[in-house]
């Protein structure tokens, strides 16, 4: 027998109101069987005084309900004016946004949990020198405001929750869905050993790529970084050359696959090089797209030079105009997913069916 369910409530902070809706329409399928019928999401609003300080306003009750806190950090679309400059929002503002809104409860809902697709700080998740640790702080902090749980998606490093051990942590993968989109859209892709290949760009992503390639059954590739460890720029050692280790790549498609797209030179670096091993079509895999105008054009060059064929990437954080536009680049909607997750959630099930994609993965092969 199904549990009693709490009453769910979605809010949106100014980042994650596109993504709110589109999770809100689908759950209202879900549990209405009515488009329309019903909204979860209640109205928020997070304005801002002259001079740049802001506040969270709540304009309905949510007093015993299950707080749905959905924020994209990684939508520097969003602006806000200071002093009567326009500026763009940082991670840093959206992350305060999060914190207005749990504050705004007050500690009047039955249970606060974020969902923070694209999770804060994540890409500083350990210390090599006296250095912070930003991500670890930004956990403890959520949960000394009383939030019981945090769902993301394919953290740079799931380590972080070591940092908050007594709430609950999330960390989802869309691998299915954007599978299933590639392989949807690419009618030409075969789907064996002879002739896909999944290729990491890095050490770090090993993990993740292999996870792929054990799901499609086919072989995994490396790039190593070969780094000039005598200079520092932009805080790191710079990349001297993309070093390959793998089978023979020749005529064969390659997934390169990875958790974001930043500035993206990194990536084409290690396409060039797949093209230069006789690699046929490269498709690129992330589940952030964080490309602004400058990492735009550089695939587009790359895409008319033949260099890359398609980028697939999720709607689960700020995509550039330019970049939904561009021919080579295919969006996969995860907000049917995030639905089932809180619905699931919310009444108390197990969510083992959501975080094992693998079985999933062969059955659509199988129809395939």
């Amino acid at each position: 027998m199904k549990k009693p369910l709490i009453p769910i409530a979605l809010i949106a902070p100014p980042g994650g109101k596109e993504l709110a809706q589109l999770v809100d329409r689908e759950l209202v399928k879900r549990r209405y069987n009515k488009s329309g019928e019903k909204s979860f999401i209640i109205p928020c609003e997070c304005p801002r005084f002259a001079n740049g300080e802001a506040k969270a306003v709540l304009y309905q009750s949510i007093r015993g309900c299950d707080v749905y806190i959905i924020n994209d950090i990684g939508n520097y679309g969003c602006r806000f004016t200071i002093q009567g400059i326009e500026t763009p929002m940082s991670p840093d503002d959206h992350f305060q946004d999060i914190k207005r809104v749990v504050a705004a409860i007050g500690g009047r809902a039955n249970r606060v949990n974020v969902i923070m697709p694209l999770l804060y700080q994540s890409r500083q998740h350990k210390r090599t020198a006296r250095e912070s640790l930003d991500c670890a702080l930004a956990l403890q902090e959520l949960q000394n405001l009383g939030v019981k749980n945090i769902i993301t998606f394919d953290a740079h490093n799931s380590h972080v929750q070591n940092a908050v051990p007594l709430m609950g942590f999330e960390n989802l993968h869309a691998s299915y869905q954007i599978i299933r989109s590639l392989l949807e859209n690419e009618k030409d892709i075969i789907v064996d050993k002879g002739h896909l290949t999944v290729v990491s760009p890095d050490e770090g992503a090993v993990d993740r790529c292999l996870y792929y390639a054990n799901s499609l059954g086919i072989e995994l590739g490396l790039f190593y970084k070969r780094r000039d460890t005598t200079k520092i720029v932009d805080g790191k050692n710079p990349i001297i050359k993309h070093e390959f280790l793998g089978a023979n790549l020749t005529g064969k498609d390659v997934l390169i696959v990875d958790d974001m797209l930043a500035s993206g030179q990194s990536m084409l670096m290690a396409a060039r090089e797949l093209k230069r091993l006789g690699a046929k079509d490269i498709y690129v895999v992330v589940t952030f797209a964080l490309l602004a105008d400058d990492g735009i054009r550089r695939f587009e060059e790359a895409y008319k030079c033949n260099i890359i064929k398609r980028v697939y990437a999720t709607n689960l954080t700020y995509r550039h105009p330019k970049l939904k536009d561009a021919e080579w680049f295919r969006e996969v909607d995860i907000s049917e997913f995030i639905a089932y997750f809180i619905d699931q959630f919310n009444r108390e099930e197990s969510i083992s069916a959501l975080l094992d994609t693998s079985s999933k993965i062969h059955k659509f092969l199988k129809r395939r």
